[in-house]
This record gives structure tokens, C-alpha cells and sequence, in this order.
């Protein structure tokens, strides 16, 4: 019997649900590489997914730097209106 190697696609995901400003988001972390991680807005039906990821040692350190560009993101636009 011929055993094919199967692709290993398990991957890690970390998820945060946060209130920022008054709107919620849900924030994936999944791992790219050793001590590497990525952190990414949700992506929801009809939602945008044009958000760049942010990087991290751990998926707390990914997520807080998304977290730190989303309020600062919220507070500039609110300034402006």
C-alpha cells in the first residue's frame, strides 16, 4: 500500500474580542515561523479583510500592537469629525 504524505495544516489560533472606542472586534493570532506571530482582524462576511497584520514574539505582544494601531487609528478619525 502506497501511503501518501498528507499536508499538516494544523495551525494555532488565538482570539481576542476587544471594544475599542465603542466597536467591537475580533482579533485572530496565528503563528508563522518559531517566536513569530501574526495578529489580524477577524474576517467576517461583507467585512473588509485590507487591514495589514501585525507581528509579535507572542500573540499577546501581536495583539496589543493591533489593539495600540486601532485606538490611536479611532482616536485620529474622531479628532477629525
Amino acid at each position: 500500500m502506497l501511503r501518501v504524505p498528507r499536508a499538516h495544516n494544523d495551525v494555532t489560533m488565538h482570539r481576542f474580542d476587544e471594544t475599542i472606542n465603542g466597536r467591537d472586534y475580533r482579533i485572530e493570532v496565528s503563528g508563522v515561523g518559531l517566536n513569530q506571530w501574526r495578529a489580524q482582524i477577524a474576517r467576517v462576511p461583507g467585512g473588509s479583510a485590507a487591514l495589514m497584520p501585525f507581528y509579535g514574539r507572542t500573540p499577546d505582544e501581536a495583539a496589543q500592537q493591533l489593539i495600540r494601531w486601532l485606538s490611536m487609528a479611532h482616536r485620529h478619525t474622531q479628532s477629525r469629525l
